[in-house]
């Protein structure tokens, strides 16, 4: 189970920490985890990914240089540090695991699982 938090009403130009923490038996550190977003009106997109380990991350285009994703197996946790925030960044964000796929996926339909969601809405 995901249960992601952080969202929240932000003015554009602020920042947000997203968290999603996973529990359950299964162990995180054998999910690549990754980070969507829904806008109203649109369809789920990518927003980020991270390997296993941490070591590796990719982002899309739309967030890079302004959205780090993270994670601490440790704390079976996955987070989404979110700045610089824009108005069109204003959607409901999700977290999703993956247990099969070797390389980083952007495609929502290799997630295994995934968070209820939490809300970012960003004021100009």
């Amino acid at each position: 189970q995901l249960q992601a938090s952080g969202g929240g009403l932000v003015q554009a130009g602020g920042s947000l920490r997203l968290s999603c923490a996973a529990s359950g038996r299964k162990i995180f550190s054998r999910y690549i985890m990754g980070w969507f977003r829904q806008a109203p009106g649109k369809e789920r997109e990518f927003v980020s990914a991270i390997s296993r380990t941490g070591g590796s991350t990719v982002y899309a285009d739309s967030v890079k240089g302004r959205f780090t994703i993270s994670r601490d197996n440790a704390k079976s946790t996955v987070y989404l540090q979110i700045n610089s925030l824009k108005p069109e960044d204003t959607a409901v964000y999700y977290c999703a695991a993956d247990s099969t796929s070797l390389l980083l996926q952007i495609r929502t339909s290799v997630y295994d699982y995934w968070g209820q969601g939490t809300l970012v809405t960003v004021s100009s």
